[in-house]
């Protein structure tokens, strides 16, 4: 399968700070008691301006071009071309309102675009299908985690994509767009909207790589070492686990439902066998995940048991000290008691008997607790 080709990713510190939590809910507020089909961005803005990029392409020809409007990029469509209108940016309302006017898309679909924080799924408006996905890309040396939300419009000839921001997602689809040879070129729309979420999944792969570099590195500190930027490190690991899971279980039901369902714009006997072909891989994607979450609960109990024991060392080490100075101390309380006729007082060498005393007493204490396998 091509997801055996693994790229190679520098491994994160283990010892990374603990990063906050996202909030789930943030933005919400903004959407509570208007009324539905309205039209309001939820998410922050993660680019200066929108950008659009067009692909209007058949067996025998492609274009791509960069469009200031919705208008422009459908401009660019000829008679029998699919039309791909890819749009980097959701914080610009107009333009997405644009985008449904000009496309016939229901006020709901488009409420849901602009809404960043839906729960992937998928809407049936016969006319078009309404797919919402997560992304998951790396960031950053310390290899972040951040989740985006797509949204993809599939219509008949035509498939539109929001995307919060622009990433290298689909730059091996834009590839195989410009290779008159490849299947995504002698295929329709349906095909392309399965090389789209097809990328997505294999970022997923990507991501898990990713994720298996910093198990191993952590695990490699732990059974090193105890040191106090394991936890940390583990608490945020598990984080991100659960948020590549909440982004792949809805992916899984989106998928199982294409394949199982007839949709309009979507081809029974030519596209239909693709889909089913991710939904392997996505099954495959979500047991890795509740693996490395086994793996990294393992981890954080081999953690606790190896820093109990570590304190139990210590305590055993501080306890036979103490033990062993508890009938040296009452010895020496006696004779520091300082009463004029205590027989021992007057001898010549009862200084030195009784530190002959509370030697023998401090070794006979050691034999003996070794004798016992107590340390």
């Amino acid at each position: 399968m091509k997801h055996a080709r693994k790229k190679q990713c520098q491994p994160a510190r283990a010892t990374a700070l603990r990063r906050p939590m996202k909030k789930v809910m943030s933005g919400m507020a903004g959407t509570l008691g208007t009324a539905p089909g309205s039209l309001v961005h939820t998410g922050g803005r993660k680019m200066q301006d929108p950008a659009i990029t067009v692909f209007s392409y058949s067996q025998e020809s492609v274009r791509r071009a960069s469009a200031g409007t919705i208008r422009e990029a459908v401009a660019l469509r000829r008679e029998g071309e699919v039309l791909w209108v890819n749009i980097d940016g959701l914080h610009d309302v107009g333009l997405v309102e644009e985008a449904g006017t000009l496309f016939g898309l229901h006020p709901l679909t488009l409420e849901d675009i602009l809404h960043t924080l839906q729960r992937p799924k998928i809407e049936d408006f016969d006319r078009y299908l309404f797919l919402v996905l997560k992304t998951l890309e790396l960031e950053g040396d310390g290899g972040d985690v951040s989740e985006e939300q797509l949204g993809l419009v599939i219509g008949e000839g035509f498939v539109l994509s929001f995307r919060e921001r622009p990433g290298l997602l689909f730059q091996s689809l834009y590839e195989r767009l410009e290779n008159p040879g490849t299947n995504v070129r002698k295929k329709g729309a349906d095909y392309l909207a399965y090389a789209i979420v097809d990328s997505v999944v294999d970022s997923y792969f990507t991501v898990l790589e990713q994720f298996e570099n910093r198990i191993e590195t952590l695990d490699d500190e732990l059974t090193d070492t105890v040191g106090s930027g394991s936890l940390p490190a583990m608490y945020t690991l598990k984080k991100e686990l659960i948020l590549l899971r909440k982004s792949v279980w809805p992916l899984r039901e989106i998928i199982s439902s294409i394949g199982r369902d007839r949709y309009r714009v979507i081809d029974d006997e030519a596209t239909r066998p693709f889909f089913r072909d991710i939904l392997d891989n996505i099954v495959l994607v979500i047991e890795t995940v509740e693996t490395y979450r086994d793996i990294v609960i393992g981890m954080y109990d081999t953690w606790l048991a190896i820093a109990n024991n570590r304190m139990n060392e210590i305590m055993k080490v501080l306890t036979i000290i103490a033990t062993v100075f508890m009938p040296l101390s009452f010895i020496a309380g006696v004779y520091g008691m300082n009463f004029r006729y205590m027989p021992e007082l007057g001898w010549p060498w009862g200084y030195f008997g009784v530190l002959g005393l509370m030697g023998s007493i401090f070794i006979g204490m050691i034999l003996f607790f070794r004798t016992r396998k107590w340390f």
